[in-house]
């Protein structure tokens, strides 16, 4: 995910003590409350396995373990002010460019698109600037994707139109990307539930939080392409 940040980001101005993409601990889509490291670590499905800073592109990355199935979750943040390249990064792991790994606990996870889910959480940047890269897919794995950023589906489906992607929830309208939406929708993943199931959690979490009524929820937060 994007870190929120008021200086390098096309949004409405947050308060400045949330608002700086550099701060990983006081970032309003991270350190805060419905932060993804607080959200999760806060959560009975996940377990916090790891912590570690990274460099100045990926400030931190956590490592999850869920409670009860053999999932794991990496969430990394994104220094607020590479919003482009979090963003291409995302696009080529969807595509299957993009591809890593890492170990823990002896235990070698497949991360990017060596993931069955990729997810991308922020400010939809793709509102700010053009990419002109094609994300035609490489390896014929169809993977899951979820992205919470303002209309999503219209500003990202172009870029994923040929990449073989599942989108099990976008959005067609402006929106607030806290954890608590991508937390419920992991949850119906990880459940094995179907793309109208996953939508439906994340439409109530978002209801439950932002109390827009769950019909405007569902407006808002959509699944597959049609």
């Amino acid at each position: 995910m994007a870190l929120c940040d008021n200086k390098y980001q096309g949004i409405v101005p947050v308060p400045k003590a949330i608002g700086n993409g550099q701060d990983p601990d006081n970032n309003l889509y991270w350190g805060c409350g419905y932060g993804i490291r607080t959200y999760f670590k806060k959560s009975t499905k996940w377990k916090l396995l790891k912590k570690e800073k990274k460099d100045s592109l990926i400030m931190e990355r956590l490592v999850f373990k869920h409670t009860s199935k053999n999932y794991y979750l990496i969430a990394d943040a994104y220094n607020g002010k590479h919003i482009k390249q979090c963003t291409k990064d995302f696009l080529n792991s969807s595509c299957g460019k993009l591809t890593d790994t890492l170990t823990i606990n002896n235990t070698i996870l497949g991360i990017a698109g060596n993931s069955g889910l990729v997810a991308y959480i922020g400010h939809d940047g793709l509102m700010d600037f053009q990419l002109y890269e094609d994300y035609t897919n490489t390896d014929s794995k169809r993977r899951n994707v979820i992205i919470l950023a303002c209309v999503s589906k219209r500003f990202f489906g172009p870029h994923l139109q040929e990449a073989n992607v599942n989108p099990l929830v976008w959005t067609t309208g402006l929106m607030c990307p806290e954890a608590y939406t991508l937390h419920d929708a992991i949850t119906g993943y990880v459940n094995g539930e179907n793309n109208t199931q996953i939508r439906q959690r994340a439409a109530q979490a978002y209801n439950k939080y932002q109390k827009c009524g769950e019909k405007a929820a569902r407006n808002l937060l959509v699944t597959g392409w049609e």
